[in-house]
């Protein structure tokens, strides 16, 4: 599926995304260093083994993403969500996060996110609960790689 927002072309699917768009919009969000060509592949595996996926593309340049991992019944969790700089503050981050939800809208979403991004993300229309009442537990194996030297 395609369609046109602001003049740009938003496509859903986790095919035939060029792992070179997504380490640019990666490293350009801070969250990836340059790694050898051979680890590369993640880049398109990881959407692949996702759920949903949208991107957005200015002509032939990524320029925002959205991906998702859920069991498509109950409750879907957003991995990733990046705009690049350019392109904040037109609405796409919103818009991504809208068409998400529609597809799976009477489930639990959760954002894989830092805080400061909880402000975004109860303009869409999620809950921060009281992180002291409740919370996510997570286990960062890439910080263990790094530890350990492999990233």
């Amino acid at each position: 599926m395609y369609q046109y927002f602001n003049g740009l072309v938003i496509r859903e699917g986790t095919g035939g995304i060029p792992a070179s768009e997504v380490e640019k919009l990666f490293q350009e969000a801070g969250w990836a260093r340059r790694i050898p060509d051979w680890q590369k592949e993640k880049y398109t595996l990881m959407f692949e083994h996702s759920t949903w996926a949208f991107t957005v593309w200015d002509e032939d340049n990524m320029v925002g993403m959205i991906r998702v991992i859920s069991d498509q019944v109950m409750a879907a969790n957003i991995m990733d969500l990046v705009v690049s700089g350019d392109y904040r503050g037109r609405g796409l981050a919103r818009k991504l996060v809208e068409l998400c939800v529609q597809k799976l809208p009477h489930g639990d979403w959760f954002a894989h996110t830092s805080a400061d991004n909880f402000p975004f993300y109860q303009k869409c229309g999620f809950e921060v609960k009281d992180l002291s009442q409740n919370g996510t537990c997570a286990y960062y194996g890439y910080m263990k790689a790094r530890e350990e030297g492999h990233r």
